[in-house]
């Protein structure tokens, strides 16, 4: 046997590693042209942003206050709760039985945006106690396909 022509023989090296780039390149391409069929690219930019609110509730009031994270869209945020809640100009929330209100129609300065030391207060209504309420405060995509719960809230008797 002789090493010599067993090692310079590379005949079917080229055909093998051009059937593995062959494959390589397809599985790429099936993944990419995938993304964009099930419109996964699209959800993205979708992401929760990542903020942390405080709440401090005073027994007839509650303020909600952006601590710290990014800065969000007022139009996106909504502050949901169990029971029924005036804005701090008085005005009444969304329904009787509980109440949603954005961030920007419950916001006493019109804001647009939610930046670190922003606040909302919200306050009970007279049929209602805040200190049995549950409240959320929920980020809505601009698509409308994404939520998700930034913070909550637990009455102390809740």
């Amino acid at each position: 046997m002789n090493f010599k022509q067993l090692l310079a023989e590379d005949d079917a090296v080229s055909p093998v590693i051009g059937v593995i780039l062959m494959v390589a390149i397809t599985v790429i391409l099936a993944a990419v042209i995938g993304t964009f069929v099930l419109g996964l690219g699209d959800q993205v930019g979708d992401t929760a942003p990542q903020a942390s609110f405080g709440f401090d509730y005073n027994g007839t009031a509650l303020t909600v206050t952006h601590e710290s994270g990014t800065s969000i869209d007022a139009s996106q945020v909504n502050v949901t709760s169990t029971v029924a809640l005036d804005n701090s100009t008085g005005t009444e929330l969304v329904g009787a039985s509980g109440t949603t209100g954005t961030w920007e129609s419950i916001s006493s300065d019109s804001e647009t945006e939610i930046t670190a030391g922003s606040q909302v207060t919200v306050v009970e209504q007279t049929a209602d106690d805040l200190s049995t309420a549950a409240v959320r405060v929920i980020w809505t995509s601009e698509s409308g396909s994404n939520s998700a719960t930034l913070q909550s809230w637990s009455g102390p008797d809740a």
